[in-house]
Formats: structure tokens, sequence, C-alpha cells
């Protein structure tokens, strides 16, 4: 899982490397299949549950779920790139949201912060905490700083599959949930909208977008238990 982990971090860096206004997200998509092809892994969302693409990418007020295609990035724009890798039968899950060009400060701190929210929460990893621990955190953050928290997607165990249990929320009590033990590994991934909480589904049946039209961030790591606390697998 370290393996896959890295291999989804050198990807997120190739990409970064052509995230600029005038490339259309399909060739963002295939830039990145190519990369993970490449260096012998398996781009899982390609074909998952009929997911036509390699990678999501979700613009401004699109949450998660934004589906590659001829749309150009423009100057202003947030653009968050989310994907799974699955390496030697391993998958990683990774999430960055990217500014292009000037955005309002407003929107600048979006982005940071719901980068902090996402390492509030890692930080309470750790054998004997509890997954509400890890919610809490980001919920606490996120408030603290006036964004509101998504709710009806959350964080994931992920190993073999993409998705396996638990369920990680990204707010909720301390306390409370399952007990993490030694070995586990989690995907968490704090979705934190400038406006409302509420989102909704478009037409596509895939992309989730604010229901008030505000912006939207999206950071995710694939985060081991450790002995005595926690290691990011995608994050080197």
């Amino acid at each position: 899982m370290k393996k896959a982990g890295h291999l989804n971090y050198l990807t997120h860096e190739e990409i970064k490397k052509y995230l600029k206004p005038g490339i259309t997200t399909k060739k963002i998509d295939q830039i990145a299949h190519d990369f993970i092809i490449k260096n012998g892994g398996i781009p899982s969302c390609l074909g998952f549950e009929g997911f036509p693409a390699s990678i999501c990418i979700s613009i401004n007020d699109e949450v998660v779920h934004g589906i590659p295609k001829n749309r150009k990035i423009k100057d202003g724009d947030i653009v968050s790139i989310d994907f799974t890798v699955r390496l030697n039968g391993y998958e990683s899950d990774a999430a960055r949201t990217y500014i292009i060009g000037s955005v309002s400060k407003e929107v600048e701190n979006l982005v940071e912060d719901t980068k902090k929210a996402l390492m509030e929460g890692i930080k309470k990893v750790k054998p004997g905490a509890r997954i509400g621990d890890i919610s809490n955190a980001i919920e606490t953050y996120a408030h603290n700083h006036g964004l509101s928290v998504v709710e009806e997607l959350v964080g994931h165990g992920i190993g073999t599959k993409m998705h396996e249990e638990p369920d990680i929320p990204n707010f909720g009590s301390p306390n409370t949930g399952i007990i993490l033990k030694e070995g586990m590994v989690l995907a968490i991934e704090p979705m934190l909208n400038l406006g409302k909480k509420e989102v909704c589904m478009l037409d596509d049946n895939w992309t989730i977008v604010t229901e008030d039209e505000s912006p939207s961030a999206h950071f995710e790591h694939t985060v081991a238990v450790t002995k005595d606390g926690y290691k990011i697998l995608t994050g080197e």
C-alpha cells in the first residue's frame, strides 16, 4: 500500500506540471492515465461503477466526481483532482485542490483551510483513537474557519478495494465510532464549502455540486495506523 500510495503521489506531481489556463480536463485525464500505466499501476476509477475516466476533476462549485471533458481550465478556477491508483493488488486514494491563477482571498482561504482541516483529522489517527475523533477534528476546524462540511459524502477504509469499512464522516462527536488499530488504512477526505453544506447531483449521475453554487474544496490522503500514530502513504 505504501508503493501504491507513492505512485498516487507521483501522479499528482505529474498532473501539477500541466495545470494552467487553456488545458482541457480531458487532456489532464489522459496525462494521468498514461503516467499511471507507464509506472505499472492501474487507474482504478476508470470503469468503477461505470465512471468513464481515470481521474475525477471537479471545478469551482463541483464538490467531487466531475467527469473530464473538453472543458478548458480558466484563470480564477479552483480545480479538485481525485483518483485511486491500484498497484500490485492494493489501492491508494488521494485528492488535492489547486488554485489556477488569481482568486479572491476568501477562495484562497477555503482551499488552504480544507487542506489544514485534513491534517487536523489525520493528527488524531493512532491506535486506541476512534473514528469520531477524526470526524470531530475536521468539523471543528472547518466551522471555526467559517466553512460548511458536506455530510452526504465521507471518507472510508481502503485496502484491496477502493472503498472498505469503516466510513469516516467529516463531522461528528469525539469518542464515538470504531476504535482504530495498528495496520488499519484509512482514506480521510474533507469536502468543505464556502457557502452552505447542501449538495446535489447533476444529470450525468456523477458530478456533485453545491446547491447554492458556492466554491468547494477537497483534500484527501491515504493514511496507515502505525504502532505509535500514523503514516501518510500518499504524501511522498
